[in-house]
């Protein structure tokens, strides 16, 4: 496996390392002058010199692209001044929000679409699987910015138990019981298009593996269909699940934008919007690196899990 992982690591590095450039070259490539923005219409050419030179944009762009990756490795980030404050403590409170949200609803999904995806293989039934079917269905069709206003008019305006909107005022540990009804209506409109896919994949594969050879010898030896599902038809077509489960985690994340919008939910996705509304640039580059980072993150942790319930990918990896 670490031999596997090794192999793995210089491809990632190599799109984080290209991600940076383009990252770096796209946002001087914005018209507009960020020290003119930030500076006001009423500024003076000094005091817009001034801010130019504290923001290293009068140096050549390969000295600020390596001013920028230095600082990037040591954790220097620099301050926001559009919207105030360090941007690493921006980031680091948008980031625990975001995972606290995305986490959960990718637990959702999960936990929903296995469950339901071996009732319809355990117990196949013709008005239960077109009930799934139009379930998945409405879910990938309807966007989460319609589903997310439904869910607050009723359960927080019509049936009000549920929070509207926001985080925890305590934070997601002091008070886990409080906690969870905050993530619970954001959670369900993140994790409803994820879970659906998921299910949709998940039930024509263990469909597949009910018709292989094994399946059919262990019939005969008197295995209980259930123990065959759970056992050996669930185990053998996880490893292919994970893969478009990476590529769903990768949907969700970009979902969370509108999400948290929705719900007024302070994460990333909602610091991304401030920066980009506002051309706070220092954020936004930071932002946008940290996205293709956990982008890629999500792949290496997909592929070593995949390797890890297939041994023949991490033989082919010491070939």
């Amino acid at each position: 496996m670490t031999g596997y992982l090794l192999r793995r690591l210089p491809s990632a590095l190599v799109v984080l390392f290209a991600a940076s450039v383009l990252i770096f070259l796209l946002l001087r490539l914005v018209p507009g002058d960020p020290a003119t923005i930030l500076a006001g219409n009423d500024a003076t050419p000094d005091s817009i010199a001034a801010i130019r030179h504290q923001l290293g944009l009068d140096r050549s762009i390969p000295v600020q692209y390596l001013s920028w990756l230095a600082d990037v490795f040591t954790l220097d980030l620099g301050r926001s001044y559009m919207i105030g404050g360090e941007i690493a403590e921006l980031v680091g409170r948008g980031l625990s929000n975001t995972l606290a949200l995305t986490g959960t609803a990718l637990l959702q999904a999960v936990v929903l679409s296995v469950s339901v995806s071996v009732v319809s293989v355990l117990w196949p039934n013709r008005w239960l699987s077109t009930v799934v079917a139009a379930a998945n269905t409405i879910a990938v069709a309807l966007p989460t910015f319609v589903v997310g206003p439904l869910l607050v008019l009723v359960f927080a305006v019509a049936l009000p138990v549920l929070p509207a909107g926001g985080v925890p005022p305590d934070g997601f540990i002091a008070r886990p019981d409080i906690a969870v009804q905050y993530l619970l209506l954001p959670a369900i409109c993140l994790a409803l298009p994820v879970a659906a896919a998921l299910t949709r994949f998940l039930t024509e594969a263990l469909r597949t593996e009910l018709t292989k050879p094994y399946v059919l010898t262990a019939r005969s030896l008197g295995v209980p269909h259930r123990e065959i599902v759970t056992r050996g038809a669930l185990r053998n077509a996880l490893p292919t699940m994970l893969t478009v489960l990476g590529l769903q985690t990768g949907h969700l994340l970009g979902g969370a934008v509108l999400v948290e919008a929705v719900f007024v939910w302070p994460g990333i996705g909602q610091l991304i919007e401030q920066g980009i509304s506002r051309r706070d640039y220092p954020l936004v580059q930071v932002l946008l690196l940290l996205s293709v980072a956990v982008f890629v993150l999500i792949q290496l942790i997909t592929d070593i899990a995949h390797a890890w319930l297939d041994p023949r990918i991490r033989i082919g990896g010491r070939a």
